[in-house]
This record gives C-alpha cells, sequence and structure tokens, in this order.
C-alpha cells in the first residue's frame, strides 16, 4: 500500500488549499481514512477523517479546524481530499494522510492507522 500526499504550498491567512492523497490497492473505500499535521516540535495531531462504508463513512474533525476544513473521499479515483478553507498561520504544518482498519474509537488517533504518506508542507503565512 503506498500513499502520496501533495497539495500543499505557500498561502495567505483566509486562503484555501486542497490536499489530494492518492492510494495504491484500492483500500480507500475499505479504510478509514485521515488526515494529521506535525509542526516540529509539537507531536503529530489528528485533523479529520472518514470513516470505512462498513462503519458508516462519517467524517470526524479536531475542533481547531471544525466547519473549515472538509474530507471527502472519491472511491473510483482511489482518492482522498482535505478542503482547507479560511486558513490560520496556526495551521502552518507538514499534513500526512494515513490509512487504517481500526475500529471507530480510534479513528481520531495515530494508532488506528497503519499506513502513512509522506506529507506535504502546508504554509500560511502573509
Amino acid at each position: 500500500v503506498q500513499l502520496r500526499a501533495s497539495g500543499g504550498g505557500l498561502v495567505q491567512p483566509g486562503g484555501s488549499l486542497r490536499l489530494s492523497c492518492a492510494a495504491s490497492g484500492g483500500i480507500v473505500s475499505a479504510y478509514g481514512m485521515g488526515w494529521f499535521r506535525h509542526v516540529p516540535g509539537k507531536e503529530r495531531e489528528f485533523v479529520a477523517a472518514i470513516a470505512r462504508s462498513g462503519n458508516g463513512g462519517r467524517a470526524y474533525y479536531a475542533d481547531s479546524v471544525k466547519g473549515r476544513f472538509t474530507i471527502s473521499k472519491d472511491n473510483a479515483k482511489n482518492a482522498v481530499y482535505l478542503q482547507m478553507n479560511s486558513l490560520k498561520p496556526e495551521d502552518t504544518a507538514v499534513y500526512y494522510c494515513a490509512a487504517g482498519q481500526a475500529a471507530l474509537g480510534f479513528i481520531t488517533r495515530q494508532i488506528g492507522y497503519k499506513y502513512w504518506g509522506q506529507g506535504t508542507l502546508v504554509t500560511v503565512s502573509s
């Protein structure tokens, strides 16, 4: 299984970016898919996730991004997306996509994911 995140870049505060995660092996439909982010000196934190269809396919968000970020997936394209609007400087981080089949109770935790992409850098600055 391979995950490749893309779409990061430099954006001004208040702007938008759309991250993409291309997955191999047809896992998007069968796995829970998540986005995490990491800032040097801090722990990697949960951003958003979408449960696999067998677990209801519901979306989950960290409180810090709720109402601004939207996670979605396209099973046919085997891809997951993170639409990020109203970006703030504190959203600056390396963003990682991940895939896992853990129970729903672990969907917001790193331990719930088996496969990780390489990360894409998002910088929010004027």
